[in-house]
């Protein structure tokens, strides 16, 4: 079966199809998770405004880029400036907990299900909330991870020592020369573990949990599943979207959610299947947490 793209809104009040969300939870057998930029966003991890001006109003001020993704861009005249950017991008967005327990919150949710989580996140926020890492695939890296440049081997290494040494010692926007991370095998300048081009290093880690992922979905086939997304948007849509509306089409016990505040859809073949709620993903959890409270009181 292939679905339709464009993707339709579905009708029904915010409130009825929270209700509708919360009794999709409570009726699963399985919760598959997947997880985009919305969901951190969400959660406070903002790359504009006043997180950006408290963090690099320096480098703004130096280089007139006004937010930190583009900053992610900038061709550095040096690799001293380059990882003095980078280390508190890193710092901020990857060793520092979220502003607001959105990540816990959904916890709450599906710790007592049978769940597994796939995102294109590169934040490391579910498994610092408590989310079982046996039950995790980030499919787009981690900030927390160096990779070889090259790359000359498939492998990653931890930075959370190095980043907060270079968030130490910099100075002026530059990084103490031997702080720049190279590659112990080869030699090369070590980058960001981040899937951007051919390069994208995938070690043993990321097969096994890929592997594993597969395995769930293997092994429930055919159950009551509930394909939740949570702020994924067209920039990767084949990762989880396409797969959530496929698999929910070709199980006729399955539904699909999605939470989006300003792109939830859903394709018309599933729509009888759907609940499409579009708000912010923290406030639509905390109505599921107080749906839940609610109903333990009747």
């Amino acid at each position: 079966m292939s679905l339709g793209t464009s993707g339709i809104s579905r009708d029904g009040s915010y409130e009825d199809n929270v209700r509708r969300l919360r009794r999709a939870l409570d009726e699963a057998e399985v919760v598959v998770i997947g997880a985009g930029a919305g969901l951190s966003t969400a959660a406070g991890f903002v790359y504009t405004g006043e997180r950006f001006e408290k963090y690099f109003s320096d480098f703004a001020a130096k280089y007139g880029f006004h937010d930190m993704y583009s900053g992610g861009f900038y061709p550095f005249p040096s690799r001293e400036e380059f990882w003095a950017y980078w280390s508190r991008y890193i710092f901020i967005n990857r060793y520092m907990d979220a502003p607001k327990p959105v990540y816990e919150e959904l916890l709450k949710l599906v710790q007592d299900k049978d769940y597994f989580v796939i995102t294109t996140n590169v934040d490391h926020c579910f498994q610092k909330a408590g989310f079982d890492k046996e039950r995790l695939f980030y499919t787009q890296g981690d900030y927390g991870l160096f990779q070889c440049s090259g790359p000359c081997c498939q492998e990653t290494f931890d930075n959370e020592a190095v980043v907060r040494q270079m968030m130490e010692r910099q100075q002026n926007m530059r990084v103490p020369a031997e702080l720049l991370p190279v590659c112990p095998h080869c030699g090369r300048p070590m980058t960001m573990n981040l899937r951007a081009d051919d390069k994208f290093v995938e070690d043993e880690g990321w097969h096994a949990a890929a592997a594993r992922y597969t395995e769930f979905l293997q092994t429930r086939l055919g159950k009551k599943l509930l394909f939740l997304e949570l702020g994924v948007g067209y920039n990767t849509p084949v990762i989880i979207k396409y797969p959530f509306w496929q698999m929910t089409a070709e199980n006729p016990r399955a539904a699909y959610a999605c939470v989006n505040y300003g792109e939830a859809a859903c394709p018309k073949e599933i729509a009888d299947r759907s609940i499409v709620i579009n708000a912010d993903i923290g406030e639509v959890i905390s109505a599921l947490l107080d749906e839940a409270d609610g109903s333990d009181e009747l």
